[in-house]
């Protein structure tokens, strides 16, 4: 797996742990350093504001009540309306 797939991760997770988890699934984490941190490291600042509209994009998909409450008893038939949910949410953009 190459070493530049960045990981956008919460700052929940920003543990030396996690990280150091992170590092060996040949994955860059994309996480920010706690403020009280003594030795904070360097992270893409514009690639972790893009993990926002991410979070907006799973808020709006809880808007459509079969994905939330996940009625459908088949994983095929979850996923195809997932899929439709997502096109119209790509029509609501345009």
């Amino acid at each position: 797996m190459p070493d530049s797939i960045p990981l956008l991760m919460d700052r929940a997770y920003e543990g030396n742990e996690t990280r150091q988890l992170v590092l060996d699934l040949g994955l860059i984490p994309v996480v920010p350093p706690k403020t009280n941190r003594v030795d904070p490291w360097d992270y893409d600042r514009a690639l972790y504001k893009k993990r926002n509209e991410i979070e907006r994009l799973f808020r709006r998909l809880k808007g459509f009540r079969r994905i939330f409450s996940r009625f459908e008893k088949l994983d095929v038939v979850f996923v195809a309306f997932l899929c439709f949910a997502l096109i119209v949410e790509a029509l609501r953009v345009v």
